[in-house]
């Protein structure tokens, strides 16, 4: 076991926390990585003490619910004027150790040693408390203000004979400037000068130093060691010093009347030290600097971090928690946590960031511990703002999870018990596992209630929730381009564009579509799928999910008329020669081309019904009159045709048969048999459907695939490329201007709220069917957490394209009112939030900037820009930018 007192350097520093039996963990694994100083670390240990006026300290605990617990001492001090030393001689106080008692009295002669982020607590405290709205004088931290808070090095040595603890300050240690204040602290008075130890750090010595009581003489003084020490609060006029140290008493001066001033023996040492007697207030520290404006260093696309850890670390209740003694919170036990290193990394970023001084931190340790956990923020890629904060607080909840060891429960069966019951069951069973500050600030509760579609079966659950992922406009319909060919023989097809419910059913797309096309009463709508110009699906079953419609797919409609299920449904494929050219090229072969028509039949007793339905399909492909003559070959029939269209005033015989009914006669019949030939699909033998021959089907037959063979003399006579002209479901256009949206977030929280089915992927498991099943689900709110997350889903992805909207959410900030989207009412919380946060992304998916606007009080709004922080006006929050809100609750308006 090692010395405390074994360094070689006497005059090393070190820390009142130092522990020399800790073993640090090996470093070898991060000795590789470019941005890691292991500086870092060794500061991120060190614990800072400082000495302030117990008064000070003591106004600011009154707020705080932690057992205050501190050692006592009496001190004698001591002036040798030859040696320019102070020497104090610290005897603890039998009955302290007790709890603190706030209403007793303090003496101007009572200081307090507290640990760093007990004092950052403090002096928050008494910030916060002074703030008003029209004090503007402290926006700003002006340079030079943290002269306040100055360093002191002083010797500390145990004396076994008097059980004490000796304290030297010697002018060899220290600038003249900070010794002379240190002459008037501690400098020689009737009144008794005691120290509160509520760092815990002046105990830990003396018991080590007991410890090493055999290597020493119970009659020697102990081996020094150098410590710094940081002072803080005592206001200090010296004739030999510069006039600026009075400066914050001229500027600051709210202490109060009544002071109390003491003068030193020595002559060339004269000095006053001004205290407050009665109200030591904090508008007086405000010299130290306005704190909470320290920026965070870019260290390369961490802007994604820095604006979320900006948020979360100008969150009053997180920030109160890890300025105090959070690290007993701690669970080394827990298997999903970290063992307290992303924990701890947090909690030093945020005293850093609270610290006097205002200077930009650069939270290369913290990054280093969040790639450690998490590998998927290495390296210095852009990520999602969101997924990182979703990450660090489950890790900090691991790890400051108070749950040892989490017990077992069975969730019990809801059904025929009130919803409040079963509420309350399931929030403790989640307690019983999940205890701490973050559970305690930022989780709520939600109902969430499944029907299954079939036996119509409802299971109701209540679960936790860290945030609310809010769906924009555009992310909960899903725009779907589909083309209508009509079976009448007279429309022309037609693409409609239509908006259907991303989670939603084939009957939505139908219904949508229905309206689109004005759909009469007797008309139906079949729609299926066309790949290689083929019918590949048919999209027949009402519950079908749209979700299983791919953007890329091609999708048609055909207008059929309402006529009895047992009419045979013919599908018609068109197929024309292809004739390859070149030497080698192969034989002529039959290729298909264009989209399916589609008809029902009732009568098909013969070959010409068949004949006559397609005929009337292609109706309205057919080519203008006049092209139809000036593209005919022979001018014979040119003539006869021209001769024809004038005198009788009739269509060219070359079309007139498509308006012929299956009776016509022979001439009709010699054009068809020349133009067109079709053929039974999938039929042994000769499939040829000839005119007036009978179909080679059964009674029974539904569906009828027909292939037609087209002769070049038809391509030319129909607009084939109308037939063959058909667009994809959802063509997305990467350099298309958006048009500017705007919702409520009130709209937006109701879109989350809505009943969906689920997706085909997320099927829940019906216990009445004993399937799985594409259950309704609805979410409704329950249990509202004190800081209420928001997270606004402007990014969507797919499998070739990656997209940001840019709809400007209309958001509250002073008054978010939820009372009526909540399903529990309870009279003694509030349902009112008010916005003190806010997560912006500028620019494009994969790339863009991430910043944070933060409200310090009384609405006075910053923009924390990495490293840069700067004042906005309000009417700035608001902006297509917004990506996650945070909101604190408040009393109801």
């Amino acid at each position: 076991m090692d010395d405390l007192f074994s360094s070689e350097d006497d005059d090393h520093l070190f820390d009142l926390d130092y522990n020399p039996y800790a073993r640090k963990r090996p470093l070898s694994s991060r000795l590789d990585r470019d941005d890691y100083d292991e500086t870092d670390e060794e500061e991120a240990n060190r614990q800072k003490l400082y000495l302030v006026p117990y008064r000070w300290w003591k106004e600011a605990q009154r707020s705080v619910a932690d057992e205050i617990v501190g050692i006592l001492y009496n001190v004698l001090s001591n002036y040798d004027n030859a040696d320019s030393e102070i020497v104090l001689d610290l005897r603890k106080e039998e009955s302290s150790g007790t709890r603190v008692k706030m209403d007793e009295g303090v003496s101007s002669r009572e200081y307090a040693l507290v640990k760093e982020a007990l004092w950052l607590r403090t002096l928050k405290w008494h910030n916060d408390s002074k703030t008003s709205e029209e004090d503007d004088r402290y926006h700003c931290v002006a340079e030079g203000q943290s002269q306040e808070v100055f360093p002191l090095q002083i010797r500390l040595s145990f004396s076994p004979g008097t059980n004490s603890l000796l304290v030297k300050i010697s002018l060899k240690d220290n600038a003249v400037d900070f010794y002379r204040r240190a002459c008037s602290i501690f400098n020689s008075q009737s009144e008794l000068l005691q120290i509160w130890d509520f760092s815990g750090q002046t105990s830990q010595f003396v018991m080590n130093e007991i410890i090493n009581l055999p290597k020493f003489s119970p009659e020697k003084q102990g081996k020094e060691v150098l410590l710094e020490l940081h002072v803080h609060g005592f206001f200090v006029f010296t004739n030999k010093t510069d006039e600026r140290l009075a400066e914050p008493m001229k500027t600051e001066n709210s202490f109060g009347k009544s002071r109390v001033r003491m003068n030193m023996n020595s002559d060339n040492l004269s000095s006053q030290l001004m205290l407050t007697n009665t109200s030591l207030s904090g508008s007086g520290y405000r010299g130290i600097g306005v704190l909470g404006f320290a920026g965070l260093q870019n260290l390369g696309n961490t802007c994604f971090m820095n604006s979320a850890v900006q948020c979360l670390v100008h969150t009053t209740q997180l920030v109160d928690y890890c300025l105090g003694d959070y690290e007993k919170d701690i669970n080394h036990e827990n298997s999903l946590g970290m063992n307290g290193e992303l924990s701890l990394a947090f909690g030093e970023l945020l005293r850093k960031l609270w610290a006097p001084g205002a200077m930009p931190v650069a939270p290369r340790m913290f990054k280093f511990k969040l790639a450690k956990f998490a590998p998927q923020f290495d390296g210095y890629n852009q990520h999602d703002s969101q997924e990182f904060l979703a990450f660090l607080l489950d890790g900090l909840h691991e790890d400051l999870n108070c749950v040892k060891c989490k017990p077992y429960i069975e969730a019990k069966d809801a059904e025929g018990r009130p919803d409040e019951e079963v509420a309350d069951e399931h929030w403790l069973n989640h307690l019983a596992r999940n205890a701490s500050i973050i559970v305690d600030i930022f989780q709520g509760q939600y109902r969430s209630t499944l029907v299954c579609p079939v036996c119509k079966k409802v299971s109701v659950t209540f679960d936790p929730f860290m945030y609310l992922t809010l769906p924009l406009p555009s992310t909960t319909m899903r725009t779907m381009t589909l083309t209508v060919f009509s079976t009448d023989g007279i429309m022309l097809p037609m693409p409609f564009t239509i908006t259907v419910p991303k989670g939603g059913r084939l009957k939505d797309l139908i219904d949508s579509l229905s309206l689109a096309c004005s759909l009469k009463d007797d008309e139906t709508l079949l729609v299926a799928e066309i790949y290689k110009n083929q019918i590949f699906r048919l999209l027949d079953g009402p519950s079908d999910s749209v979700a299983l419609i791919r953007d890329d797919d091609k999708l048609v409609a055909y207008r059929l008329p309402k006529v009895s299920e047992t009419c045979p449904l013919v599908v018609f494929s068109h197929q024309q020669l292809e004739r390859p050219y070149g030497f080698g090229a192969m034989a002529p072969n039959w290729k298909l081309f264009g989209v399916p028509l589609i008809a029902r039949i009732e009568n098909l007793s013969s070959g010409s019904e068949i004949h006559y339905q397609f005929l009337k399909l292609l109706r309205p492909f057919l080519m203008p009159v006049e092209d139809v003559v000036n593209d005919y070959d022979g001018d014979e029939t040119r003539n006869t045709v021209n001769e024809n269209s004038k005198v009788e005033g009739i269509v060219s015989p070359l079309v007139s048969y498509c308006d012929a009914g299956p009776d016509s006669g022979e001439e009709n019949d010699v054009h068809l048999n020349a133009d067109f030939k079709f053929y039974l699909v999938d039929k042994p033998g000769s499939s040829e459907i000839k005119m007036n021959d009978p179909v080679p089907i059964s009674s029974l037959t539904k569906n009828l695939d027909v292939t037609v063979h087209w002769s070049d003399k038809m391509i030319e006579k129909y607009d084939t490329c109308l037939l063959s002209s058909l667009p994809e479901v959802f063509k997305p256009l990467l350099f298309a201007k958006r048009h500017e949206e705007s919702i409520s977030l009130y709209k937006c929280l109701e879109g989350f709220l809505q009943e969906e089915p689920l997706g085909p992927d997320d099927m829940w498991y019906c216990p009445r069917c004993k399937k799985h099943q594409q259950a309704i689900k609805k979410l409704d709110l329950w249990r509202l957490p004190e800081i209420l997350v928001i997270h606004l889903k402007r990014f969507s992805y797919s499998r070739f394209f990656k997209n940001k909207l840019e709809t400007y959410v209309d958001f509250p900030i002073h008054d978010l009112n939820l009372s009526n989207y909540i399903s529990h009412i309870d009279n003694q919380l509030s349902n009112c939030y008010q916005l003190y946060a806010v997560t912006n992304h500028y620019g494009r998916m994969g790339g863009g900037h991430y910043t944070a606007f933060i409200d310090h009080g009384h609405g006075r709004w910053y923009e924390f820009d990495d490293d840069r922080v700067f004042p906005i006006s309000e009417d700035r929050i608001k902006s297509s930018a917004a990506y996650v809100l945070f909101y604190r609750r408040v009393r109801e308006m």
